[in-house]
């Protein structure tokens, strides 16, 4: 992992410096290191590709997608077309040269105008917080260079406030990793109990629910900085990680893999912020179950599970 960052980095200096020559050509060549770098670490069977767009089963169009991955079952004659069926794409990706604060606010509202695009899923609590649609942000560097600027605390910042302003959790972002900086990850949890929550905190955690329980989403950050963090730590690691852990939840076959990453650690340490959202973000089904404190804890790869492993 630190030779592959030595590379993004040796990448990053090449089209940095004809960026301003040739922008459209640089933006291009950042992509394809990215679609480059999926291809020698995901499973052969998920096939890379880079650019086009979307389309649903009702014929909606999505933006353009600089990046995406295909799901084993996607018919090879239409890989000849540069428009994708949405069902038939397991991840799509927003690629950039220089991440800046701009770039994560309209994160946001990019991945749900991917993940609408997707059938959406009932049944249990991870089928209905997450989308069958992973969609992320992959930047190669950032734009805070300057002496005592926090990038970290900028991008979680940016993260934070974008998330405040969505209206379901299933729309938000799974991941941003900036490859000399740090990678953030989408985490929920399935039932939280307003009585968790200091005192003065509970009626307004009991308010947003509409009930005692409810979910919570936020956003783990992992860096070099975090406490406890071994020397080793690499973002791009915990992106293959996290990104292998994402495909196996729809594809069994991966989680031996997806399991080896958890425990050699590729995950690394992390920590970040949260928010709470109205138990009526659940089916009526999966409420119910919620409010009869229907979870688990420490099962792998349990749908009922209380986070997601």
């Amino acid at each position: 992992m630190a030779q592959v960052t030595d590379e993004m980095s040796a990448e990053y200096l090449r089209i940095y410096r004809r960026a301003s020559e040739d922008p459209g050509t640089a933006g291009d060549e950042g992509e394809e290191n990215w679609a480059a770098f999926l291809r020698e670490w995901l499973p052969p069977n998920y096939q890379v590709f880079t650019k086009g767009r979307l389309i649903s089963a009702k014929g909606e169009l999505s933006p353009q997608v600089d990046v995406l991955v295909l799901k084993p079952f996607y018919p090879k004659k239409l890989t000849e077309k540069r428009v994708w069926l949405a069902d038939g794409v397991a991840a799509a990706f927003e690629c950039k040269t220089t991440l800046n604060a701009k770039h994560v606010a309209s994160a946001y509202t990019r991945s749900q105008e991917f993940k609408r695009l997707s059938t959406k899923r009932k049944g249990s609590p991870r089928e209905e917080l997450t989308s069958p649609l992973i969609y992320g942000v992959l930047a190669h560097s950032h734009s805070w260079k300057r002496d005592k600027s926090r990038p970290i605390e900028n991008v979680s910042n940016a993260l934070y406030e974008a998330a405040t302003n969505g209206d379901h959790p299933t729309w938000e972002p799974d991941l941003i990793c900036v490859s000399d900086l740090a990678f953030w990850a989408r985490h929920y949890t399935s039932c939280y109990d307003s009585n968790w929550q200091p005192e003065s905190n509970r009626d307004i955690f009991k308010r947003i629910f509409g009930a005692d329980v409810g979910p919570l989403t936020g956003y783990i950050c992992s860096s070099s900085d975090t406490d406890g963090q071994k020397a080793e730590y690499r973002p791009i690691g915990s992106l293959i990680a996290t990104l292998t852990r994402l495909l196996a939840w729809d594809d069994p076959s991966l989680r031996t893999i997806a399991d080896y990453y958890r425990f050699a650690g590729l995950w690394g340490n992390g920590a970040g912020n949260t928010r709470p959202w109205p138990i009526s973000s659940y089916s009526d089904e999966v409420k119910s179950q919620i409010l009869r404190r229907r979870f688990s804890n420490g099962i792998l790869w349990d749908d009922w599970s209380i986070g997601p492993n």
